[in-house]
């Protein structure tokens, strides 16, 4: 008898097709499986090579071996007419058809189903990546008297006064808004089509209004020559056009004048009596010159702009200490440098304190220097002291953006989300284009549960550049299932926020929020290597240790309250967790949640429960 004829006698051949069918569907299986608790894909490699060490001695075992009624004999003591090996082949060849059906069920099932659950989800992905704009949100109505005034270019013969020409379209800009009947959209989505070819009527209907106006500057020593043009949405045609000649020393007369002619222009009648809608801000024209350039850097806060305003500013205030505006932004500066570009809080606190008083001695008006220092008291966890002058600040300008945002981010903290909603809403109504502003209210939304919101607003600020967007999509990632992708996402946002951890590190630390056991200590073990990182309390959270991240962040000193305080009212499980663990009560207290709850109000997900003592609380 030849080799392959006694090899199909004895089932070895069928028992080496059964072998690899059921391996197959076995790790298919697994691999499906074993990533629900958390099971490290070591454990999978393992089982792969174990199969594969397997399969000669199963082959072997079959040539041996014959399974018979009285059990497995050697195959050579099994005399011939006794042998049920073609009954046994029967079995196993029903077995092998059995096992190949499931294979080509399984492969439909993931050729079918999962690639259309793939298709979904990276057409979501898609959206949030893509470098095309998505649909922007639904455009307020163009009025007659709504206008973007938009980054007017550098025309100046060296070319390098484009800030200075930038922040002269944001003085107009913030000129016109005095203007009550006038409704002007802010800085950012007005600037977000520097550079760009953009045809008016495409601005129009972007940011719902009926007019855009277009301008030039051009410095050259003492003289500066401002040109505006202002532009129908409607059909594109230019209304009106003026140039404004002067002195460098003329500057606010010029912008004053030109915010005045275009009021006139719109029709729109200025408050009774109102002289000016542009303040002398200094007498001297060269701390003008400089703090023009350094309010561009401040608020475009990433790489070395904040150290450079800070030198702008300073400067400024060396040739006019009495210039309120300069002092104002120098508090902002320093408010917000250590978070961006590292530093030490205390040093930067102190001065952004001084700067901002600074300015309000100088100017009680100062909407900026007010919400700057509550800012600055959320951050050094002085709450009691936080919402008086960001509450402040925004009677005197109610409808500046960072004011609104500032105290939004101030009620988000303490977990008054639904009014930090609210603010962020009104920020968003006069700069819907502001991608910080659309970050949060995508974080904001996500977080009360809002899911379909908080992509939709958070995919819209990925494609306008915000890093931080990225938060809200990993979540939203991980929530239908692609927690690589989720995590990922994760990690360059928490390095974009300033974190020192490794980015495969982070990315461990997220799968951990929804892991088991073995996930959450793989977590703590990394987190127990960098206990010195900023965000590693927060980070702790998210492994399922909130009674060590009470206790870590309560030491740190760093200026990260609203970051850390926003994770604390998701509605993630490990979040949920935090909130509801015993260290809370005691931990609230002392860091001083409870102290401004009482005195102001409770987070909408915690109430008191006086009947277990003064200070008790429960959350959901």
């Amino acid at each position: 008898m030849s080799l392959i004829a006694e090899l199909q006698r004895r089932n070895v051949i069928r028992m080496a097709g059964l072998y690899l069918v059921g391996a197959w569907l076995l790790v298919q299986v697994a691999g499906t499986v074993l990533p629900w608790f958390s099971v490290s894909a070591s454990v999978l490699r393992g089982l792969v090579v174990v199969l594969v060490i397997g399969f000669v001695p199963a082959l072997a075992f079959a040539w041996i071996f014959e399974l018979t009624p009285q059990g497995l004999r050697r195959d050579e003591d099994v005399p011939a007419e006794q042998s049920i090996a073609p009954q046994t082949a029967r079995r196993m060849n029903r077995l092998i058809v059995a096992g190949l059906s499931l294979v080509i069920l399984l492969m439909v099932v993931e050729r079918v189903w999962f690639a259309a659950q793939r298709g979904t989800s990276d057409a979501a992905s898609t959206a949030a990546h893509s470098a095309a704009k998505p649909e922007p949100p639904p455009a307020a109505a163009a009025t007659d008297n709504s206008i973007a005034v938009l980054a007017f270019r550098d025309l100046s013969q060296s070319q390098d006064q484009a800030f200075f020409s930038e922040g002269m379209a944001e003085e107009i800009l913030n000129a016109l808004t005095r203007v009550k009947s006038l409704r002007v959209l802010g800085r950012s989505s007005s600037f977000q089509y520097k550079g760009k070819d953009v045809p008016p009527q495409t601005i129009g209907q972007q940011l719902g209004v009926a007019h855009v106006l277009n301008g030039s500057v051009r410095k050259q020593g003492n003289k500066l020559r401002i040109s505006a043009a202002l532009i129908r949405t409607s059909d594109g045609v230019q209304q009106w056009s003026k140039q404004y000649d002067g002195d460098i020393a003329d500057v606010f007369d010029l912008q004053d004048s030109c915010a005045r002619d275009i009021a006139a222009e719109l029709d729109s009648a200025l408050a009774g009596g109102q002289a000016r809608l542009v303040d002398k801000a200094t007498d001297n024209p060269d701390a003008y010159a400089k703090y023009i350039e350094a309010q561009q850097l401040v608020t475009r806060r990433f790489g070395d702009s904040l150290p450079r305003a800070i030198v702008l500013l300073d400067d400024a205030l060396k040739l006019d200490p009495q210039f309120s505006r300069a002092w104002a932004k120098l508090a902002v500066a320093h408010a917000v440098l250590v978070q961006y570009a590292g530093g030490d809080w205390n040093e930067h606190w102190a001065l952004a304190e001084k700067a901002a008083n600074r300015a309000i001695e100088l100017d009680p008006r100062s909407s900026e220097a007010y919400a700057t220092i509550g800012y600055i008291n959320l951050s050094r966890r002085r709450y009691l002291d936080m919402d008086q002058p960001a509450k402040h600040a925004l009677e005197l300008d109610p409808d500046d953006i960072t004011s609104n945002f500032w105290l939004a981010n101030q009620y988000a903290s303490m977990g008054r989300l639904r009014e930090a909603e609210k603010l962020v809403a009104h920020a968003l109504e006069r700069d819907p284009a502001n991608p910080l502003v659309m970050f949060y209210m995508g974080n904001l939304k996500w977080i009360q549960g809002d899911y379909q919101g908080g992509r939709m607003v958070s995919q819209a600020a990925a494609v306008l550049g915000h890093p931080l967007s990225r938060l809200t999509l990993a979540y939203d990632l991980a929530r239908r299932g692609e927690m690589v992708a989720g995590a990922k996402d994760f990690a360059t946002a928490m390095t974009a926020l300033g974190t020192r951890i490794p980015a495969a590190d982070i990315e461990t630390v997220f799968m951990a929020g929804a892991g088991g056991s073995a996930a959450r200590a793989r977590a703590a073990t990394i987190l127990d290597r960098h206990l010195d990182d900023e965000y590693t309390p927060t980070f702790l959270l998210m492994a399922h240790q909130p009674e060590r991240s009470f206790a870590l962040f309560e030491r740190n000193r760093s200026g990260l309250s609203d970051a850390y305080y926003d994770w604390l009212w998701q509605t993630e499980d490990w979040s949920r967790e935090a909130r509801q663990h015993p260290a809370f009560q005691g931990f609230a207290k002392r860091i001083g949640l409870v102290d401004y709850w009482k005195q102001n109000r409770w987070p909408d997900l915690c109430s008191p429960t006086p009947e277990n003592g003064p200070d008790a609380f429960q959350c959901r």
